[in-house]
Parts: structure tokens; C-alpha cells; sequence
């Protein structure tokens, strides 16, 4: 690690997914604005690298969501033998973990043993699945920034000193705007025009784009002049969409920004995740499929998941605004009967980007990141 200004604030800082390397960059940046002399380091990916953040190592090529996190227990076990190095050797102000709690709830423990504060940024998902865990973060978390405002209360209520920052997401949506131009040249490629976003995770997309490519043949079917526009999230995964893509229908390739994909498009088939706020965030009407392993799910998955709905955007209208195909599906001819019943009515579609936008109003909160920084400078 780089020395660093001598009356410089250092925190240690993780991420393991793509979605939070670019909160943590944000985060990062966001600090900087409060006080330029402060340092970061820790588990970073490209994003936060580019932020400033002096890398341990990096987790975010390999993440996994799910059950597929074991398939990278022993990489992630090394990281954690590096940072352990670097907690021996350096002192830190104050730490930031994001999301990610199979990997961060075991390293809270460690930082607090080192009498470490620890943020944790993105809460673990206790409401929806492993309730038992809240002991762990009761006992090794100071404070939590959350993104959901059901969570502030939901935490608080459990001994947890949480608050509702908002999503650092819409800051960066709202900050790309759309060119009309782009819109138009992707309607002009067909009708309707269908997203496809198959994820961020290599596992992900092997796992849900096969099916979102069966469901767009049937809409083809349907309607012979369809266009279908597929999100690359990023340059790992692209040679797998490149290869997979190739299918015979009506195909583009988007890399970066989903702001005119997502405005252009009349109906969007979305992996679960993140990804689902982004798409509610331009009211694009939606279907969420994600197709996990169907004995992890009956094996472990039905007696740890406690909520009615699954995609995010149903859990926090606590009802389904969304057709939801998840967390596997047997076939997808549901699927694309549910597409084809949206594709057919413009009335329908316009009454769920209604909704889509009015659900999304709360959470899209100007300044998430600087709410968070506040927080971390607090500590």
C-alpha cells in the first residue's frame, strides 16, 4: 500500500459484486468531496480502483450469486489471508463492507476484534431469507446504511443502528441522460423492441439467457418484425451473450448504459437482482426470471426464504406489480405467454409503467452517496 498524508483519515473498504464495486466507487468519490485526504483500500474492483482505492485484491471478476458463492470459497479465502496481512501491518479510521454477507458478516467479526467500526453498506437480506443471522450482525456491526426504506424500521427494531440512505443507483441513472436520438435509431430496428438483460455474472447469464432467448423465438412467432436488444453489463460475460445471441432473430448488442435500451424498449426480460430497479426506474414494463438450481432451492432455499415475492420491485410493492418466474422455472412457455399478453395490450403496458414509476419514486432519492459518506465520516 501506497504511504499515505499523515492526518489522513484510512479506511478499509470490500466489494465482491460488480453492483457494489460501483457503490463503492461511489462512496469513494462522495468522500472525497467531504475530505480530499482520505484513503481508501481493500477489496476492489475496477470501479473503485478507478475511484482511488488502493487494491488488496479483487473479488469481482469471479462473483456468484446464490449457491454458486461456494465455487469461489477458496479464492475468497485468500483474499481474506491478504487482508488479514494488511490489518496486521495498518490501522484503519473505520471499515466498509457491501453487501455480499457471506463474505462480510465473517470479516465484521474480524474488524471489530481489531476494534475496527464497521459500516455495513447494502443490508443482508434478513427479511427475506436467514432471519437467525441478525444476532451476527447485532453483535459485529456499528451502523448500516440501508437502500430500502422498509429496512431502517425492519433493523432498528432488531438493535441495529440503521438508516435509509436511498439507492446510489438513481444518482448514476440520472446523471447519464438518454439521448432521443438513440431511442429512435433502436426503434427503428424493429416492433416491438424486447431487452434482454441477462446479468452481470458469467453463471448468471449461462443460467437465464437460453431461457430469455426461447422466450423471445415465441414472441418472433407472434410478431415476425421484433427486435431484440441485449444488455452486455460487462466485458467478462460478453463473448458468452456474443455466442449465444447469435440465434437467428433480430439481435443487437448494448454495452454500458441501459438509459436508451431500456427507454426504447416496449417490453423488458430481466435476470432478478438489481438490475429489476434500474428497468422500474425508466417504467419499462418487465418480466423477472432467474433460473437457479432446482434441488439447492429444495434443498436449502424453501426453508430459508421468508417473503411472499422474490424480484425486488414485488417485495417492495408487497404484491406481484411484476410477473416474477423465479427462483427457477421448469419451462418457459408461462413465460412467454406472460410476454406475449403484455406485447398485445399498449393499455396494459401503460398502466405498469404507471405503477413501475410510482414505486420507484421514494427510493430514488437524490445524493445516496454523500448520506453514506456522512455516515462513514461520522464514525
Amino acid at each position: 500500500m501506497r504511504p499515505s498524508h499523515q492526518d489522513s483519515r484510512r479506511y478499509f473498504i470490500s466489494a465482491a459484486e460488480q453492483s457494489a464495486d460501483l457503490l463503492g466507487a461511489g462512496l469513494i468519490q462522495a468522500v472525497a468531496r467531504f475530505d480530499p485526504h482520505t484513503r481508501f483500500v481493500g477489496l476492489a474492483g475496477s470501479a473503485m480502483r478507478a475511484a482511488g482505492c488502493w487494491p488488496i485484491d479483487d473479488l469481482t471478476v469471479h462473483s456468484a450469486m446464490l449457491f454458486g458463492l461456494l465455487g469461489n470459497a477458496a479464492r475468497a479465502g485468500r483474499a481474506l489471508q491478504r487482508v488479514n496481512r494488511y490489518l496486521e501491518r495498518f490501522a484503519f479510521d473505520a471499515a466498509v463492507l457491501i453487501d455480499s454477507p457471506v463474505l462480510h458478516l465473517p470479516l465484521a467479526q474480524r474488524l471489530r476484534a481489531r476494534g475496527i467500526p464497521v459500516l455495513y453498506h447494502v443490508a443482508p437480506q434478513l427479511w427475506a431469507w436467514g432471519a437467525h443471522r441478525i444476532h451476527r450482525v447485532r453483535q459485529n456491526v456499528d451502523r448500516m446504511a440501508v437502500l430500502l426504506p422498509f429496512e431502517e424500521p425492519y433493523f432498528r427494531d432488531r438493535g441495529v443502528d440503521a438508516t435509509f440512505v436511498g439507492h446510489p443507483l438513481f444518482d448514476r441513472l440520472r446523471a447519464e441522460p438518454v439521448d432521443p436520438a438513440d431511442i429512435a435509431a433502436l426503434r427503428a430496428r424493429g416492433n416491438p423492441v424486447v431487452a434482454l438483460l441477462p446479468g452481470s455474472r458469467r453463471h448468471v447469464v449461462q443460467e437465464v439467457l437460453p431461457g430469455q432467448l426461447e422466450v423471445a423465438r415465441a414472441i418472433a412467432a407472434r410478431f415476425p418484425g421484433a427486435h431484440f436488444a441485449v444488455s452486455v453489463a460487462n466485458p467478462q460475460v460478453a463473448p458468452l451473450i456474443e455466442t449465444r445471441a447469435r440465434s437467428g432473430l433480430s439481435t443487437s448488442l448494448h454495452a454500458g448504459r441501459n438509459g436508451a435500451l431500456l427507454s426504447a424498449a416496449d417490453l423488458a426480460l430481466v435476470a432478478s437482482g438489481t438490475a429489476t430497479l434500474e428497468v422500474a426506474f425508466y417504467g419499462t414494463p418487465m418480466i423477472v426470471m432467474y433460473n437457479s438450481s432446482p434441488w439447492a432451492y429444495r434443498l436449502f432455499g424453501r426453508w430459508l426464504i421468508g417473503t411472499r415475492h422474490l424480484s425486488l420491485v414485488n417485495i417492495l410493492a408487497e404484491r406481484a406489480v411484476v410477473p416474477e418466474f423465479m427462483p427457477y422455472y421448469r419451462a418457459t412457455e408461462p413465460i412467454a405467454a406472460a410476454a406475449l399478453d403484455l406485447l398485445e395490450s399498449p393499455a396494459r403496458r401503460q398502466e405498469l409503467s404507471a405503477r413501475l414509476r410510482a414505486l420507484i419514486t421514494p427510493l430514488a432519492r437524490p445524493g445516496a452517496s454523500e448520506r453514506v459518506a456522512e455516515i462513514l465520516l461520522s464514525m
